[in-house]
């Protein structure tokens, strides 16, 4: 075998490892945003579960509640603002003020005793209480998928393969300002 043989078989095991490697790198990034949707989705099942409750809780909350009407009309304006919002910056800002707006209600709930010992106030509130944990873990598991693509797309090689595809940098599901401020709940009448 002369020379000019095993340096073309060199460069072809070369130019063969790299294309097996930009696949790998391709699959990948495809495995990535497939997860990204994926864990949104999830999400936004969640936020229609929660959606789908809070009328409930408001038909409850209704008759104890007469001069909070302002919370309840918030909170269904909100409701219809997260059912027509088609983008996710759009519909995590609608899931903010739900979020904020339920627990505004949970906390006014607190000066009503006959409210309280309702027990379909107690299921929806427990439902309701059980969807913003899932919720929570949803968002933080969205958030990793997204901060391990952002990373990856930002890293060589991934880069290169990553600035070929026309891949951009993903938004994490993050907290308003408001909602990371500390509430103070008083609970004596």
């Amino acid at each position: 075998m002369d020379i000019g043989m095993i340096i073309l078989i060199f460069v072809g095991l070369i130019i063969l490892a790299l294309i097996v490697m930009l696949v790998i790198i391709y699959n990948s990034f495809i495995r990535m945003q497939n997860n990204i949707d994926k864990s949104w989705a999830n999400i936004d099942v969640l936020l229609k579960q929660r959606s789908n409750e809070i009328p409930n809780l408001v038909n409850v909350v209704k008759g104890y509640m007469g001069h909070e009407k302002e919370t309840l009309e918030s909170l269904t304006k909100a409701r219809s603002f997260l059912g027509k919002a088609e983008t996710l910056s759009k519909k995590a800002a609608a899931d903010e003020i739900i979020s904020g707006l339920v627990k505004n209600l949970f906390a006014v709930a607190e000066k009503y005793p006959d409210l309280k010992a309702v027990e379909n106030f107690l299921a929806l509130q427990k439902r309701i209480t059980g969807l913003e944990n899932e919720l929570a873990d949803r968002r933080e598991f969205f958030n990793d998928n997204v901060t391990i693509y952002n990373t990856r797309i930002q890293s060589i090689p991934d880069l290169i393969l990553a600035k070929m595809m026309h891949l951009n940098k993903k938004e994490l599901f993050e907290a308003s300002e408001k909602d990371k401020r500390y509430i103070q709940v008083n609970l004596k009448s």
